[in-house]
């Protein structure tokens, strides 16, 4: 998205902030429940009806249909598609693919937004995914497994390091600086440059902008009630981009398969609050902080929203 300098950043009060973790809880719900649902054999419109029921069901509505003409509740992005994928009757996963899912529900008028790349048929087992240093790959005709979850594990990781620098007195582009440094430390990786995070809340995609590049230290300063949905996108090879004849689906340019994860948080007094992570983000930053392997794609379902936003405080 484009930033509009002259718009200032929506700051929420703690009242809108517990309405968005309720949207955010809502679509790691759904999310979760496509994910458990991407098996070989099911096809890509078929994970679009899952999460469209978990949305509703909840009381909620789809922040992705009819957005600009978006005709899905979710996007599915598969192999060397990026982001924004159409979800197709006639899509069916095969193992050994990867499959991005990206959701968004709105509750009362507020949005969360949050993606996550698995491999197919891997969401039941919610493994980890090691890095290790990826070698020679397939452009067209896939990638090695260990070469896949590299890329996963490097992604996520990146996304972490980024919600970690949400915080009071941050800047803008602390998050920026801390994905492409994360990412470059775990390989040679391509960061799309062209697609960003954004701002959230009223609207699903707001100002400021979030690259996942560039020097830190620059852009606004990060105060308590603003909002903001991180998204890192990583590829096997080069970070140029093509956008598909059907106006969505942005694809690798040089065919190598991609990853993307994101999550919408929260700057709060007490440091970053993750909206669409069932615990607000401890457990990943806990993992952040000790080094340990993150556990990527699991299937646990969000506790009720009431219970949740009482615990946390928001």
């Amino acid at each position: 998205m484009r930033l509009r300098r002259d718009d200032p950043i929506e700051v929420k009060s703690p009242a809108q902030l517990a309405i968005m973790r309720e949207a955010g809880l809502v679509t790691a719900a759904a999310l979760q429940a496509a994910a458990a649902a991407a098996e070989p054999g099911i096809s890509t419109a078929e994970l679009d009806a899952i999460a469209e029921r978990e949305i509703r069901s909840a009381g909620a509505t789809p922040s992705f249909k009819g957005y600009h003409g978006y005709p899905a509740t979710i996007c599915t992005s598969v192999n060397d598609q990026i982001v924004h994928g159409i979800p197709d009757p006639a899509q069916i996963l095969t193992a050994g693919e990867i499959i991005s899912i990206d959701c968004g529900a709105i509750v009362g008028g507020w949005h969360g937004d949050s993606a996550l790349t698995i491999r197919v048929g891997q969401a039941q087992a919610g493994a980890g995914h090691q890095l290790s240093l990826h070698g020679e790959h397939d452009q067209h005709g896939g990638s090695p497994p260990d070469e896949l979850d590299a890329l996963l594990s490097a992604c996520e990781r990146a996304l972490w390091h980024g919600l970690a620098q949400a915080a009071p007195g941050r800047r803008l582009t602390d998050i920026s600086h801390a994905i492409e440094q994360a990412a470059r430390a775990a390989g040679r990786y391509g960061i799309v440059r062209e697609y960003t995070g954004h701002g959230i809340g009223s609207q699903m995609h707001m100002d400021p902008a979030v690259p996942n590049y560039g020097r830190a230290g620059r852009g606004p300063v990060l105060t308590p009630g603003m909002a903001l949905a991180i998204e890192p996108m990583l590829v096997l090879g080069a970070a140029a981009t093509r956008l598909l004849e059907d106006g969505w689906t942005v694809v690798t340019a040089d065919g190598s398969w991609a990853a993307h994860f994101e999550h919408t948080v929260a700057i709060t007094d007490d440091g970053p609050f993750v909206l669409t992570a069932e615990d607000g983000g401890a457990s990943g930053f806990a993992a952040l902080r000790s080094g340990t392997e993150m556990r990527l794609g699991t299937t646990s379902r969000p506790r009720a929203v009431g219970a949740v936003g009482a615990r946390n405080g928001i």
